[in-house]
């Protein structure tokens, strides 16, 4: 993942975004704002109902559930992108470790991509689905 902060580069490394054009990148970033957050800040509380999905561009953050952290992630993770999807509660906490720069994208601005770009939506459909195989092989096993 490139270190930069552009944020054209960071979608195309982004599995969610990987297979979209310049084009529809290009469509996704002008309905995104590009905000920046401190340290300590956090992006993301478990339990509240979600309305946007945020992107890394630089910086790192934690992902937390129930106190217990699960990752690290930094210029390139996408997390609250279930939070696209419905308004159910949040299934984790994000705080930023370091200062991060960050695409945000609302719930309302991403229907209006996918009616534009709908490989968008068979890419979403495909990442979900390899997630919930994902969880039944965690959970059978």
């Amino acid at each position: 993942m490139p270190r930069n902060a552009n944020p054209l580069t960071t979608l195309h490394h982004v599995p969610l975004f990987n297979s979209c054009s310049k084009k529809d990148l290009t469509r996704i970033v002008k309905v995104a704002d590009e905000v920046s957050f401190k340290s300590g800040k956090v992006l993301i509380e478990q339990g509240q109902p979600g309305r946007e999905a945020f992107i890394i561009l630089k910086g790192k953050a934690s992902v937390r559930r129930n106190g217990k952290k699960l990752a690290s992630i930094g210029a390139g993770s996408m997390v609250g992108e279930l939070a696209l999807l419905d308004h159910g509660p949040r299934t984790a906490t994000v705080t930023c470790d370091t200062d991060c720069e960050v695409l945000v994208i609302s719930q309302r601005h991403f229907h209006g991509v996918l009616s534009d770009v709908p490989v968008l939506s068979h890419k979403l459909l495909s990442t979900l689905a390899s997630r919930v195989r994902e969880l039944d092989r965690a959970v059978v096993s």
